[in-house]
C-alpha cells in the first residue's frame, strides 16, 4: 500500500556523540569540506593535519584552526591525543594509510573507495577486527537524512517488488586533471562509479552477474564504463559514469508499486519523488541542496560507534564496501582497468 506520508530522518544529535580527537591525514579538496562542517555543525575536535608536505598541512591547519601539522603520516599517528583519523588523500594511498592509522591503534574513516580492490578491503576489515578498532567508509551519501528515508521506505517495502535501478554519473573533467592520472588510480570508476555501485549493492545486494563496457582515453586509462548488475531479488541496475560530459547524475529507483526518482544528483542532499505505479499518488521530500555541509553527518555517526564500542557500522558495514569493491573489481576486470599497484 502507498504510504500517507514519508518516514522522518533518523539523525543523530551532533551533539550528544563522543566529542572524538580527530587527526587529518591528507588535506585536500574534501578534506578541507569534511574540516568545515565539522567546525559548523559538530563538537568534534580537529587537532592535528599531516600531508608529505609539511607547507601544504601548515596551510591547511592555518586555514581551518587546527593546532597541528605534521610533514609526514607518522609522525601524526605517533600522537597520544588522537582518537580517530580521517583519511583523504589519493585512492591508492587508502589502503596503506589506513593499514598504518590501524597498526597506531588509531580508529579510521577512510574517504570512499575503501581501498583500491576487495582483497584490500578484506585486509582491513581483518585488521581492524583483530586491534577492536572502528574501521569505516566515508561513503558521505549513506548517512545523509535523505538516505535514511529512502532506506526507510525500501525497508518498509513501500515500492513493493524491485524490478529497475537507473543511475548515471558523469562529471566533465580537463585532461589535466588528476583523475586522468595513472599514478593515482584514475578513471571514473573509483571517484564517480563508486557511488553508483554503492546505491545498487546498498538497495538490492551484491550483484549476481555484471556485464560492463568501457571507453578509453589515450594511454588506456579508463574514461567512460556502462554496466549492466542483477541482482538475486530479480532487479536490474543500468548504470553509466564517464569523465567526458556532464550528466544529470540522477537516480530512478522502480518498484511495481512505486517508483522513486532524485530530483538531480541522487547521492547529495537534495529532493526525490515517490510516485505510486497507479492512481497518481506522490510523495515528495525536499531539503535545502547544501552539498558537502552535510559532510558532518558520516562523522557524528564515526563517532556513535565508537562511544558504543562498535568496529563495524550498521549503516555502512564493512561487509557492503567490500561488496562494493567486489563488483566494481569485475568491471575492471571485464573493460581491461589494472591499476599501477596490481601489475
Amino acid at each position: 500500500m502507498f504510504p500517507s506520508h514519508l518516514p522522518k530522518a533518523r539523525i543523530q544529535d551532533p551533539h550528544a556523540v563522543p566529542a572524538l580527537r580527530w587527526g587529518i591525514i591528507g588535506p585536500g579538496w574534501i578534506a578541507e569540506r569534511f574540516a568545515k562542517s565539522l567546525k559548523e555543525s559538530t563538537a568534534q575536535q580537529l587537532v592535528a593535519v599531516a600531508s608529505r608536505s609539511y607547507e601544504r598541512a601548515s596551510t591547511f591547519a592555518g586555514k581551518t584552526g587546527i593546532a597541528q601539522a605534521f610533514g609526514s603520516s607518522d609522525d601524526l599517528l605517533a600522537q597520544q591525543d588522537i582518537d580517530a583519523v580521517y583519511i583523504a588523500t589519493p585512492h591508492n594511498h587508502h589502503y596503506p594509510d589506513a593499514l598504518k592509522a590501524l597498526q597506531a591503534g588509531k580508529h579510521v574513516l577512510i574517504e570512499k573507495p575503501l581501498a583500491l580492490n576487495g582483497q584490500q578491503a578484506r585486509a582491513l576489515a581483518e585488521l581492524s577486527r583483530a586491534k577492536g578498532l572502528l574501521c569505516m567508509e566515508a561513503m558521505w551519501c549513506d548517512f545523509l537524512p535523505k538516505y535514511d528515508v529512502i532506506s526507510q521506505l525500501l525497508e518498509d517495502g513501500a515500492l513493493g517488488d524491485l524490478h529497475t535501478l537507473l543511475a548515471d554519473h558523469g562529471e566533465y573533467f580537463t585532461p589535466d586533471h588528476r583523475i586522468f592520472n595513472a599514478d593515482l588510480a584514475g578513471g571514473p570508476m573509483m571517484d564517480l562509479g563508486s557511488y553508483l555501485i554503492g546505491l545498487s549493492v546498498k538497495v538490492a545486494g551484491a550483484p549476481t552477474t555484471i556485464h560492463a563496457a568501457g571507453q578509453s582515453v589515450a594511454g588506456g586509462l579508463n574514461g567512460q564504463t556502462s554496466m549492466l548488475l542483477t541482482h538475486n531479488n530479480g532487479m536490474h541496475s543500468v548504470l553509466n559514469t564517464t569523465l567526458f560530459s556532464n550528466t544529470p547524475g540522477a537516480a530512478v529507483i522502480a518498484g511495481r508499486d512505486a517508483t522513486l526518482q532524485t530530483d538531480g544528483c541522487f547521492y547529495a542532499p537534495g529532493p526525490f519523488t515517490l510516485t505510486a505505479s497507479q492512481g497518481g499518488k506522490t510523495l515528495i521530500w525536499d531539503e535545502p541542496r547544501n552539498r558537502y555541509d552535510q559532510l558532518f553527518h558520516e562523522a557524528v555517526h564515526f563517532a556513535w560507534c565508537v562511544g558504543q564500542g562498535k568496529t563495524d557500522s550498521p549503516i555502512r558495514p564493512l561487509s557492503l564496501s567490500i561488496a562494493t569493491l567486489d563488483a566494481i573489481d569485475e568491471v575492471r576486470r571485464q573493460i581491461g582497468q589494472v591499476f599501477n599497484e596490481e601489475k
